[in-house]
């Protein structure tokens, strides 16, 4: 607790006006990538409490479209349409898809993570279980120049999970920002330009 609470990142996000910390994460990534551009169609799954959803919306601007997808009720965030369940099943996928109108998705964002049990090769495991999940989603939505950006974890199941990615996109770099703290096992795999 006492490490959350003096955490620089958590205090500049209270400061700024982020909702968690994990927004420097990916403002960071895109800094650096230009995965997020003007108009752009992002979705943000297991987006709450929405941090990744507020950079994506300011940096989309007001001619982008982005939703924020989770489990859990969001409080609502200015150019970002909140839609609340699990993005496998048909009626979440069902009222994307209306939203989208057509459209294909220029980034899939997933910065999930399962609730931790303490052991480490389940948790690994339900991690990587997540990822797998997402890029189903990205693989299946994603335009064929889009970007789709996850949260992984080290462990047993990474590399075979980075040889999937590869086998999906045409690019794939590792990235570790400076906002993710430095014993945290996770990284961020960023997969450009899907495979036919």
């Amino acid at each position: 607790m006492r490490e959350h609470v003096t955490d620089l990142y958590v205090r500049r996000a209270k400061k700024e006006g982020w909702r968690s910390r994990a927004a420097f994460k990916l403002m960071e990534i895109d800094d650096r990538e230009r995965l997020i551009h003007p108009g752009d169609v992002v979705v943000d799954l297991g987006a709450a409490p929405g941090g990744w959803s507020q950079v994506a919306a300011g940096r989309a601007g007001v001619a982008g479209r982005v939703f924020a997808l989770d489990l859990l009720e969001m409080r609502g965030i200015g150019g970002v349409e909140c839609i609340q369940g699990d993005f496998r099943e048909d009626d979440v996928l069902a009222r994307l898809e209306m939203s989208l109108e057509g459209r294909r998705v220029d980034l899939v964002l997933s910065d999930m993570a399962p609730n931790l049990s303490g052991i480490t090769m389940i948790d690994h495991a339900r991690g990587m279980h997540l990822a797998e999940l997402a890029l189903e989603f990205a693989r299946a939505h994603l335009a064929p120049s889009g970007a789709f950006l996850v949260k992984v974890f080290q462990g047993n199941d990474y590399a075979r999970f980075v040889a999937v990615m590869r086998a999906c996109f045409h690019g794939v770099t590792v990235k570790k920002p400076k906002a993710s703290r430095d014993r945290s096992a996770e990284l961020y795999l960023l997969g450009k330009n899907l495979r036919a």
